[in-house]
């Protein structure tokens, strides 16, 4: 989520992904996917800044997270694929349809 500023001072908070667009026609007005309109006081450029440090955040969290334990899923190791593998075990030769 980043926070916003409404033009009366309250803040809140919105989800990045949602947002379709952003438009200054003097006010800043940021527009989500399902159409709701907020009008803040933030620039254009703020709130694009939000949202990549946003974004970056969820990448670097991502990037250091440590799974341990037996539910771990490890990452496949570069440049091996694992194609008619399916939990462990290969898939049948035969086509989709059994035939």
């Amino acid at each position: 989520m980043i926070q916003l500023t409404r033009l009366n001072g309250s803040t809140f908070a919105i989800n990045p992904d949602l947002v379709e667009r952003i438009q200054e026609s003097p006010d800043t007005s940021v527009v989500l996917v399902d159409g709701t309109t907020f009008i803040v006081t933030e620039t254009i450029e703020e709130v694009i800044d939000e949202i990549a440090e946003y974004r970056a955040r969820v990448i670097a969290l991502a990037h250091s997270m440590h799974f341990e334990g037996p539910s771990a899923v490890p990452a496949p190791s570069r440049g091996t694929r694992r194609l008619g593998v399916v939990d462990g075990a290969k898939a049948s030769p035969r086509p989709i349809g059994g035939r």
